[in-house]
């Protein structure tokens, strides 16, 4: 099924025209619970994997046999999936009641390699966003499923680029590791719905006077706002019941029409993408350049904890509409890093230069 962005309620280029010279595509990828392909794009899906070519591994030296097992992961979100709008069964609280966390694979050492999780398949066909090598057409991400690596303790991410046709046989069974030490590090697996999208610049970033005009024009808007309800002189309405009073103000809700602003509606697009810019609102803009070259690095792939939330509702596709309040639309995958979204970032000059990853 296509996911469809609806419209931008402004053309924010016609009011700024300025910010033509800050747009960007990024290509959403909708990942929505599924059983997708290895000849498929997917999040946590089977890989195209030479059966010849040996599994990317972790070498680093941390704890690897603590935390949740994987299988107990997948069991849990399928339970609370299947149980969504009733209560829990006696058997299913039993089930996971049973799950912790702790030492579940003793003889697993601090360095014995440690199969990295498969997180990302991405086709060239399907992201238009995709750059890559020359020559490849396929990209392949993995990471270590501990947030315990390097100076920052942060998550260690594998970038394999290669060329869909080159592949022969496919590995058939995958390695895995048994153990992730966050439940938010194990991503639920997903087919995509990639739907390329127009970003502009985050605010921040932008001159000082473009920013005082959209700061300026969203004034402005709320100006009007506050006029119209002033001139609205009717009385207010009583109620019998507070059922009564609660429907009234829903549908009073549900006529209003959201406040338009230019971080949340008119530029960067929330969830999993390819592409587009990367927002700093939990933190001041931050350089991300290349350690090889020194070339400013774009996000390559954005990981993100909602599809969309309160304050970016105007993205939901216009397909989930009817849904908007359910979680395997508002959080499909189950994965939070950082404070809620990771990026990771690659050098347009070579992407074969070591990556880099920033957090919001």
């Amino acid at each position: 099924m296509t996911r469809t962005t609806p419209p931008r309620p402004v053309d924010i280029e016609a009011v700024f025209p300025a910010l033509a010279a800050h747009r960007r595509t990024a290509t959403r990828l909708h990942p929505r619970p599924g059983a997708p392909k290895p000849q498929e794009s997917s999040l946590a899906g089977p890989l195209l994997w030479p059966a010849d070519e040996p599994w990317p591994v972790c070498t680093a030296v941390h704890p690897k046999g603590t935390g949740h097992l994987l299988s107990d992961v997948r069991l849990r979100r399928r339970i609370q999936e299947e149980a969504r709008g009733r209560d829990y069964t006696e058997e299913e609280r039993l089930v996971l009641d049973g799950m912790a966390s702790g030492l579940h694979v003793p003889d697993l050492g601090d360095a014995d390699p440690l199969p990295l999780l498969a997180v990302a398949q991405l086709y060239a066909r399907d992201v238009p966003d995709l750059v890559g090598p020359d020559g490849c057409d396929l990209l392949q991400v993995f990471w270590c499923p501990f947030e315990v690596h390097g100076p920052d303790r942060t998550i260690d991410v594998v970038l394999k680029w290669r060329r869909a046709e080159d592949v022969g046989t496919v590995l058939t069974t995958q390695p895995e590791p048994p153990v992730a030490g966050r439940e938010e590090c194990v991503p639920t697996m997903c087919v995509l719905h990639p739907e390329q999208v127009v970003e502009h610049e985050y605010l921040g970033l932008l001159s000082e006077d473009l920013q005082d005009e959209i700061a300026e024009w969203e004034d402005g808007l709320l100006d009007e706002e506050d006029a119209e309800d002033a001139h609205d002189s009717s009385a207010p309405p009583s109620y019998a019941t507070y059922e009564e009073y609660e429907a009234a103000m829903s549908a009073a809700r549900a006529e209003q029409p959201d406040e338009i602003d230019y971080m949340s509606d008119l530029s960067i697009a929330p969830g999993w993408k390819v592409g587009g810019y990367a927002s700093w609102h939990l933190t001041d803009p931050a350089p991300v350049d290349c350690a090889q070259c020194g070339t400013a690095m774009p996000p390559l792939l954005t990981v993100d904890k909602w599809e969309c939330d309160g304050s970016s509702r105007s993205w939901l596709p216009i397909e989930d509409h009817a849904a908007a309040d359910d979680p395997g639309v508002i959080d499909p995958v189950g994965v939070y890093l950082g404070r809620g979204q990771m990026r990771i970032h690659t050098c347009p000059t070579d992407p074969t230069h070591p990556h880099r990853l920033s957090f919001q």
